[in-house]
């Protein structure tokens, strides 16, 4: 019995000598392994679901102003002279789309092309300035988080912006500008991201988008090409409608047959075209503006000044637009 009553104490002692080697589990501590830990400088973004607070009823009113200046190379319409040719396709190109609006339920627009280089950042920032050149709000969103350009064509920065806020980094006023003199607000793309489909995929972006239905009149959103990414498809999901940009003599009807069918959801409401010569467009407003009356302004002169300038844009699938790449 001696030697039962040994060998007890003995596995005892065993016992306390390794307590010490024991996860504290009580304390809901997690032990990395070192070999596991992410590189220096890495930025590791994980979904959060939490809501973000943003008070909607003075939300444009708190956002910071900037001025509208393009760059003279971006061919964007330019506001002291409205009466240029590819301001007029942009005014008729709103036309249509705020005919369909008045007949749907259509309030925000995913822009976007098939392939890179074909016109759909310079269609989405036009239309959008056509559209805010009227009394209701309009917003542009830069969502092509992989290559983002609104922000040069604008020549203003691209931070804050869409990433800072859907990540809660940045309150949303700080992310938004309001364009001067127009009715247009930029929400530009924000810092870089490693996984910008995992961002977009986030519930922040949908509740958002919905949200910017109450404020804004028109939401237009510049997205990465259709064949070369996942993101124009997932944001055409939580929009009304998508325009597809081609570019004549260089996007095939195969791609736009292959953009289309990537599509979940079939919401295209017209196709624009991109890449005519300027002088197959101008000869359109050339009548009307050759022959002015007596102590009327000769605004055929204005269109004229400007017909060195690759411009134009347009409409559906008949009209065309600049040639100009992203």
């Amino acid at each position: 019995m001696s030697r039962v009553h040994d060998a007890l104490r003995r596995a005892e002692q065993m016992l306390d000598s390794t307590e010490h080697l024991k996860p504290k589990a009580e304390t809901g501590a997690l032990v990395v392994a070192e070999d596991n830990l992410p590189e220096p400088g890495a930025i590791i973004r994980t979904p959060d679901t939490r809501p973000i607070d943003v008070d909607w009823r003075t939300l444009l009113g708190r956002c910071k102003s900037i001025q509208y200046n393009p760059a003279p190379e971006t061919h964007l319409i330019d506001l002291d002279r409205p009466h240029q040719v590819p301001a007029e396709e942009f005014r008729s190109l709103r036309t249509r789309l705020n005919h369909l609006q008045s007949q749907h339920h259509l309030r925000s627009l995913v822009c976007t092309s098939t392939s890179p280089a074909e016109g759909k950042t310079f269609t989405a920032t036009n239309l959008a300035v056509a559209q805010a050149q009227l009394e209701t709000p309009v917003l542009l969103a830069d969502l092509d988080l992989r290559r983002p350009t609104v922000h040069h064509l604008l020549q203003c920065e691209r931070t804050p912006g869409f990433t800072d806020f859907v990540l809660g980094e940045r309150p949303l006023e700080e992310c938004i500008r309001k364009v001067e003199p127009l009715n247009l607000y930029f929400l530009p793309a924000g810092n870089p991201v490693k996984n910008p489909l995992e961002i977009l995929n986030l519930r922040q972006v949908k509740n958002a988008l919905d949200n910017f239905r109450r404020i804004f009149n028109w939401i237009v959103l510049d997205t990465p090409p259709l064949l070369f990414s996942a993101d124009a498809n997932l944001l055409a999901t939580m929009t009304d409608g998508t325009i597809i940009v081609v570019r004549i003599g260089s996007t095939t009807y195969d791609n736009i047959i292959r953009a289309m069918q990537t599509l979940c959801e079939n919401n295209v409401v017209g196709i624009v075209a991109n890449g005519a010569r300027a002088g197959e467009l101008y000869s359109k407003y050339t009548y009307y503006y050759s022959k002015p009356a007596d102590g009327d302004i000769d605004e055929h002169a204005l269109l004229t000044d400007g017909a060195e300038d690759e411009g134009e844009a347009i409409e559906d699938d008949r009209d065309q637009e600049v040639d100009i790449d992203d």
